[in-house]
């Protein structure tokens, strides 16, 4: 798959570190756009930085000649991870003037697979009515809720709860987490 992350100022960069972990290079073309104020909030949160594998390709926000940009060579999916309920609304209402919403619009026209997981709470009647827009578009939203039947010991074990549901919406095979009522080994 060719697959964009695309990491917002959501407090929760480790969701987005964690499925960039996950996302095999060796299988998957994994492109990476940060928004502006991811940098700060990955500053706070992840004091050593993301960490990528070296093959994952990243793009300026401003910059449009990335090949995703435009519906003429579309990518297979798009992961928003954590998402903005301001970049959220922008893409429910159609704003493309950064690359981060523009690849969103071309994976909404083009009816290819756009998962935005948000992380903000509480919701006002604004959030959900974006939330039944962009489901009506055919995005997916996966709101960063952590399961517990998996007995989580760390942040982390939470946090991949998350993004084991991410991955699975992807059809990528995941061990993060057993599956409910699975017998565990």
């Amino acid at each position: 798959m060719r697959i964009v992350i695309a990491i917002t100022g959501a407090s929760g960069a480790l969701y987005g570190q964690r499925l960039l972990d996950h996302l095999s290079c060796d299988s998957h073309e994994v492109h990476l756009v940060l928004s502006n104020y991811a940098h700060q909030v990955i500053r706070e949160e992840l004091p050593n930085g993301l960490t990528l594998d070296s093959r994952v390709t990243q793009h300026s926000l401003k910059s449009m000649n990335a090949p995703f940009a435009s519906g003429s060579n579309p990518f297979d999916a798009m992961v928003i991870i954590p998402c903005t309920m301001g970049t959220l609304g922008r893409i429910a209402h159609g704003f493309s003037s950064d690359l981060l919403l523009r690849t969103a619009d071309v994976m909404l026209k083009e009816k290819k697979q756009l998962i935005l997981v948000p992380r903000e709470t509480p919701l006002s009647l604004i959030h959900i009515k974006n939330f039944e827009l962009l489901a009506l578009a055919g995005a997916s939203v996966i709101p960063a809720n952590p399961s517990f039947y998996s007995h989580p010991q760390t942040v982390t074990d939470l946090v991949d709860t998350v993004v084991a549901r991410v991955l699975d919406h992807l059809e990528i095979d995941q061990s993060l987490v057993p599956r409910w009522q699975e017998e565990q080994e």
